[in-house]
């Protein structure tokens, strides 16, 4: 049987959810990512400098799980949409084509979520996603995903996200991804 992460128990009291200093700890959240996400070596360098130009956005935010020890086992970042920043402008035809354009608008977009290996299916991803629109100003969240069924989709549908616009090729990008929306606040289970 899947699990998807998010449906099991809260996060372990030894993961701590609360502000992260991105840009100081940028390489360490970009470990995590590279464990989490499968990447190498080039791709991280390339998203180091993305990651320090995203957090210079008026509204960008991270958040991160700690552990006691201090080890980072997951992270998120976001900020209010932009139609000019690049990501908005690759996804706007596809969701047009959906007749979905308008959600690039008054939302929150979560750039990034990534939770260490050690860390999945323990509800670290729930509760980083939650707590950090929780807070946006915005009524709803949008955010990429890879266009395949898999537990951070699962996670997504159980929060409330829905399908927005699928088959989305971002360039270099080797798989197709979904773009999807959810009203704020996230559905709770």
């Amino acid at each position: 049987m899947l699990r998807f992460p998010g449906q099991g128990p809260c996060p372990p009291d030894d993961v701590v959810t609360g502000p992260l200093d991105l840009a100081a700890r940028v390489d360490e959240a970009l470990a995590v990512q590279a464990v989490a996400f499968g990447l190498g070596a080039d791709e991280i360098a390339v998203r180091r400098q993305i990651v320090l130009r995203h957090l210079t956005f008026p509204g960008a935010r991270s958040l991160g799980a700690t552990t006691a020890d201090g080890r980072l086992a997951g992270f998120v970042y976001g900020m209010p949409n932009n139609r000019g920043h690049w990501w908005s402008t690759v996804v706007e035809p596809y969701l047009r084509g959906q007749g979905h354009d308008g959600w690039l608008d008054n939302s929150f977009v979560i750039t990034e979520l990534h939770v260490h290996p050690d860390f999945q299916n323990r509800g670290v991803g729930r509760a980083l996603i939650t707590t950090i629109t929780d807070s946006a100003a915005e009524p709803r969240s949008i955010l990429s995903a890879i266009d395949t069924d898999s537990p951070a989709r699962g996670l997504y549908r159980s929060l409330g996200y829905e399908d927005l616009a699928v088959r989305v090729l971002f360039p270099s990008a080797p798989k197709p991804y979904v773009v999807m929306g959810a009203p704020l606040p996230l559905r709770r289970r």
